[in-house]
């Protein structure tokens, strides 16, 4: 991503130099449709950016250009409401910030990503993220990236309308370079976790764009949520016995809770395979959350679990699962470094023939969360 280019263009546009900061996406190890029950995950920021130039004008209101998107919005601060599309993702973060007391300045953005729209990588907590550090910093506001997570978070639940966790954003404003989190998602307390040596993590887009702030998501969280109430605990991060708190629900509610309550175990476990080196066992713990999530979740699809089970039969791959929401996206496969490059190939020709195109596919490496750049 040329941020210099970046610069240039927004003086082109709108006449004065802007101040430049960009947003990460991030992947997820493990712990998926856990968030929201306050439980574990283990995300980590990766090298997919979104970027923001930045500069106050003085005329009380956005005015806003996505060359991402090749569209441009703009909008008066005393009123910002929902659109229903990308503009969403840059007013939310302002309206969330005012009624937070902040003292949004007016201001010309201009943005673009290369963080994929749709592949379960985060392209919206990036841009939000992003567009709340470039309007803290206008209005000369200093914030922590905790808070700025609770912010984001708050903006895509209440003004965005989708019901998401915290993980998202948490990842894109706190990430470490070269190392993924494990994120208690109750407490907000991230413990930092060694990556794998000799191993990457490579993606291989489904193809298959989602949008989560339709009903699906939304009715796994409030599964989730039924299930908790029904158990008398305040989150399924609270189950204790997973057999007798089975005995007490029926039908979704088992298999919501059963999910749950076995991926929250599967990130602890996975951040001790992590640290031993043992990536057939890191493997096996992604595999079985794919499972969970196809069989009790019912987060997949018939085609990402094709292209799941192609990466998980592809000699040098540990294991692979679907990530993020679901209902399309990205499968993230645990890979020994030095075959990265064979298995991606065929990975993309196995399922490219599948699907009757190429699949996107990339290697990524952990990098630090959002920030100003300096040029």
């Amino acid at each position: 991503m040329n941020l210099a280019a970046l610069a240039v263009d927004f003086r082109a546009r709108f006449g004065s130099a802007p101040r430049l900061f960009r947003a990460p996406g991030r992947i997820n190890i493990i712990g998926e449709h856990t968030d929201y029950s306050e439980g574990f995950v283990l995300p980590a920021a990766i090298d997919r950016w979104c970027a923001v130039a930045a500069a106050p004008n003085g005329l009380g209101r956005l005015r806003v250009v996505s060359q991402t998107f090749g569209q441009e919005m703009e909008a008066d601060l005393a009123h910002l409401v929902p659109r229903g599309d990308w503009a969403d993702y840059v007013a939310g973060p302002a309206k969330t910030l005012l009624e937070a007391g902040v003292a949004v300045l007016g201001a010309d953005l201009l943005i673009v990503s290369d963080v994929p729209v749709g592949a379960g990588v985060s392209s919206s907590a990036a841009l939000q993220v992003a567009v709340t550090r470039a309007l803290l910093a206008l209005s000369g506001i200093e914030a922590d990236g905790v808070q700025v997570a609770r912010w984001t978070r708050a903006s895509e639940n209440q003004f965005v309308g989708m019901p998401c966790g915290i993980m998202d954003s948490f990842a894109s404003a706190n990430g470490i370079e070269g190392g993924a989190l494990m994120l208690d998602c109750r407490s907000l307390r991230a413990t930092p976790a060694a990556l794998p040596r000799d191993a990457s993590f490579l993606l291989v887009n489904s193809m298959v764009s989602h949008r989560l702030v339709g009903g699906e998501y939304r009715q796994r969280r409030e599964d989730c949520e039924a299930a908790a109430r029904t158990l008398g605990v305040p989150a399924l991060r609270d189950v204790v016995d997973l057999s007798v708190a089975l005995q007490q629900l029926d039908g979704d509610l088992v298999k919501r809770c059963r999910h749950v309550v076995t991926e929250n175990a599967r990130v602890g476990q996975a951040v001790s395979a992590m640290g031993a080196g043992d990536l057939a066992a890191l493997g096996e713990l992604m595999n079985q959350s794919h499972a969970s999530l196809r069989d009790d979740m019912e987060v997949s699809l018939p085609v990402v679990d094709q292209l799941a089970a192609i990466a998980q039969a592809t000699p040098g791959v540990h294991g692979a699962r679907l990530m993020g929401g679901g209902f399309g996206g990205c499968v993230i496969a645990l890979v020994d470094t030095a075959a990265v490059d064979a298995v991606q190939a065929a990975i993309v020709a196995a399922y490219g023939a599948v699907i009757g195109e190429s699949p996107d596919a990339f290697a990524c490496r952990a990098v630090a969360g959002a920030s100003e750049v300096f040029q």
